[in-house]
Parts: structure tokens; C-alpha cells; sequence
């Protein structure tokens, strides 16, 4: 039998929100998935969206570890455009909310697929970064860590190595990379009744394989979307919807409702 997914709307809906609420109380250990969309209400574009990233700086040629070997001023492009695109912005709401329930003790960790760092700012601590993170600096030669410098960002020059002086290339993961902490996720999903999807339509390997492992066990999915994806819908390809709830709006709206009506005593 095809799922049925219930659709809360700020203002509405109100008895599904209930439902929502408490069954998110009857659930010990919750995970989150975050994406672009949780931070758009930061200031930072999603990289397909008009303006974003990858209208100006196409993915296989400049995003790929082959390119930065072989090229790596030219990938120091999008990197700087990458670094300026998120320096100086501040976690928003819905970041702030998945850190008060992380607090409260229900977040066993925020997987994430952005490289902001918005969520460690906003105070969650169990936070597993897939992509990376743009915040250090690394060498793929000897593997140096470094933070990135206000100097990294300007001009042409492409950093070096403080170890070995090899070019180095921010702390992110490049198409032709693995992505990070795989093996750690899944372990912690293992464990985990819910999953908050956030900001993502979670389309895209392996990503895309988290929600399937919590509904596989009979775990609810509570996704946070301004539009319906292939999770709430079903794919393309005759799947149908995983979201148990779909939150519909800005999810520095509809995540802090939920929050809020969870923390209530």
C-alpha cells in the first residue's frame, strides 16, 4: 500500500502537527539530514539555483580533484567565489532549532551536505560534514590541515602547503572524491527511529540512501521542504514516497514550530 504523506502547513493543519509532535516524543533517537535549503535563509545560494555556483562555474570544469592537480589556479577560481559566497554569514533559525534539540537530547547527529559550518555555529556539536568543510585548508600530498586565511581568498596565488609546499585546496570534497564518514552514519542510523530531513530533496547517492535505511526499519521520515520532491511524491521510476510529515515552507519557519511544540512541557 502506497504511503499517505500528511502535509503541515504553518497555520493549518493542526492535526497533523499533533501527530507529528508526539510521535517525534515517542521516537528516543532522532538523526537529521541537512542540505542547501537550510541555509538559503542565510544568504547562501543554492549552487543550481539562478546565480548559484554552478551557473558560473561549470562542476567537471572546475569541481573535479583532476582539475585541481592539474590545474590548480583555475580551481582556485570557484573555491574563492565558494569561500566569499559563505564568509561572514550567521546560522539561522532552523539551524538554531536543530541545535536546541540536540541539546534537549534527541538529536543523535546533524549529517550534513553543506560546507558552511552554520550548524557547529548555531551550537550542534554531533555534526558529520559529507562534503567537507570550508573552513580548513588541505594537502592532498601529505595530508597538512590547515584554517583557511582571510588571504585565501583574494588574488590569484594558490596556497601552499605549510608541511611540504604543495598546493593546497580547501577541506572539501571534490567530484572524484569519496565523500566523508559514511561507515560513521551509517552505524548511527542503525540506531535511529527518525530521520529530519531539511533543505534537501536527498536525490543524490549516498545521501539519497538515508532515508531508505530508516524507513527499511520502520523509522519515520519528517521532511522540510518549500516544494514536494521525490521523497514526498515518489520517484520517477515507480517508487513510492518515503515522508511520513512534509513540513511545507521556509524551514526557518516550519522546523522551529515543530521544536518549539516539542519542547513544550
Amino acid at each position: 500500500m502506497a504511503k499517505k504523506v500528511k502535509v503541515i502547513v504553518p497555520g493549518s493543519d493542526e492535526g497533523h502537527l499533533a501527530e507529528a509532535v508526539a510521535r517525534l516524543r515517542a521516537r528516543s533517537t532522532v538523526a537529521v539530514l541537512t542540505g542547501a535549503g537550510i541555509s538559503v535563509e542565510s544568504g547562501i545560494p543554492d549552487f543550481r539555483s539562478p546565480g548559484g555556483l554552478w551557473t558560473r562555474f561549470s562542476p567537471e570544469e572546475y569541481a573535479t580533484l583532476d582539475v585541481f592537480k592539474r590545474d590548480p589556479a583555475k580551481a582556485w577560481k570557484l573555491y574563492r567565489a565558494l569561500g566569499r559566497s559563505i564568509e561572514g554569514v550567521e546560522p539561522n533559525a532552523a539551524h538554531r532549532a536543530l541545535a536546541r534539540l540536540e541539546s534537549a537530547g534527541s538529536v543523535a547527529m546533524v549529517v550534513t551536505q553543506n560546507v558552511d559550518g552554520l550548524h557547529q555555529a548555531a551550537g550542534s556539536r554531533k555534526v558529520i560534514e559529507m562534503h567537507g568543510d570550508h573552513q580548513h585548508v588541505q594537502c592532498v600530498r601529505c595530508g597538512w590541515l590547515g584554517p583557511v586565511a582571510p588571504s585565501h581568498l583574494v588574488g590569484d596565488e594558490v596556497p601552499l602547503c605549510a608541511e611540504c609546499s604543495h598546493p593546497v585546496k580547501p577541506n572539501v570534497v571534490l567530484f572524484g572524491e569519496a565523500v566523508r564518514g559514511m561507515g560513521e552514519i551509517s552505524r548511527c542510523l542503525d540506531q535511529c527511529e527518525l530521520l529530519l530531513v531539511v533543505g534537501t530533496s536527498a536525490q543524490v547517492y549516498p545521501a539519497a540512501g538515508l532515508p531508505a535505511q530508516i524507513e527499511s526499519r520502520g523509522g519515520l521520515i519528517y521532511e522540510f521542504n518549500v516544494e514536494e520532491t521525490a521523497l514526498t511524491r515518489g520517484s520517477v521510476f515507480g517508487g513510492s514516497a518515503q515522508t511520513d510529515f512534509f513540513f511545507r515552507g521556509k524551514a526557518t519557519i516550519t522546523l522551529p514550530l515543530l521544536v518549539d511544540l516539542f519542547l513544550e512541557k
